[in-house]
């Protein structure tokens, strides 16, 4: 299948603002690009791109004084099948982890390990290692968390959500990794276009979706406690310890942001929609 996918950021800023955005399919994704997702800006100013230590794309501009609108428009192919289940993956011994993993045991900025660690061996030690115990964590945590738009509050912290019982994608997604990573799971967070493809339409705003990967048997496995089952159409931006990393935009000055929009669809292969204010482009056969 093809996906549309874009966004549309408007800023307001009173001064020239330095800012980063973490919003291009990630490179692991980079053959399936068929309209790279390049950033524009109205009015135009010069983008920069590079990778971080994560290895996400990061796009780097100054933008002027007064308002700003920030846009992209790509199509990414993707297979259509849902996010892959291997129930029989095993938990892999924290001496025997790849080095380059072992970061993603720590606590961070939003996943408070120290604070959740006797909470998640009171509610999973009982349970069986592996993909089990990573499955029995998202039950939890999707079962115990109310979502709603009008939770999200940009401070919230792991041990916060498992206090307050409500969030949204990225509060489920933080919580589920704190419990991980409290087992000795690696565990790290990921954010990116996830469209209602395969599922019933929702009425509510399109947003950018949060979730996260534990390493099991060896590689890096796909979980979604908010949603708590197998996906299609997930298309992923960044990954990083927690949404600290991923930003999906910062300013490193005063700024406000005005408006917001989302899209991610399945379409044909005929001609893309455009973004608002875009040109029309024929779409690739």
């Amino acid at each position: 299948m093809q996906i549309r996918i874009g966004y549309e950021l408007v800023y307001a800023c009173p001064q020239m603002t330095p800012m980063i955005l973490t919003l291009k399919v990630h490179p692991s994704r980079a053959t399936d690009v068929l309209v790279p997702d390049h950033v524009r800006t109205d009015p135009f100013v010069p983008v920069s791109d590079e990778l971080d230590s994560f290895g996400n794309w990061r796009s780097r501009f100054v933008s002027p004084v007064g308002t700003l609108r920030i846009y992209s428009l790509g199509v990414v192919h993707d297979s259509g099948d849902p996010d892959h289940v291997l129930h029989r993956a095993r938990q892999i011994p924290v001496e025997q982890l790849p080095p380059e993993v072992l970061l993603y045991l720590n606590g961070s900025r939003y996943c408070e390990t120290d604070l959740l660690s006797t909470t998640a061996w009171q509610l999973f030690g009982h349970t069986p290692t592996g993909w089990a115990r990573v499955q029995a964590i998202c039950d939890f945590v999707h079962s115990h968390i109310q979502f709603g738009y009008a939770f999200a509050r940009s401070t919230k912290t792991a041990w916060e959500v498992f206090q307050e019982r409500r969030g949204v994608c990225r509060d489920f997604a933080h919580l589920a990794i704190a419990f991980c990573r409290a087992m000795n799971i690696p565990a790290r967070y990921c954010t990116g276009y996830l469209g209602d493809i395969g599922v019933p339409l929702s009425d509510a705003p399109m947003d950018f979706s949060g979730w996260f990967e534990a390493f099991l048997d060896g590689r890096w496995h796909t979980f979604d406690a908010r949603h708590n089952v197998p996906r299609i159409g997930r298309i992923l931006l960044a990954r990083g310890r927690d949404a600290a990393d991923v930003a999906i935009s910062t300013a490193f000055g005063p700024s406000t942001l005005q408006s917001f929009r989302v899209w991610t669809d399945e379409v044909r292969p005929s001609r893309i929609p455009p973004a608002p204010g875009a040109a029309t482009g024929a779409y690739p056969s």
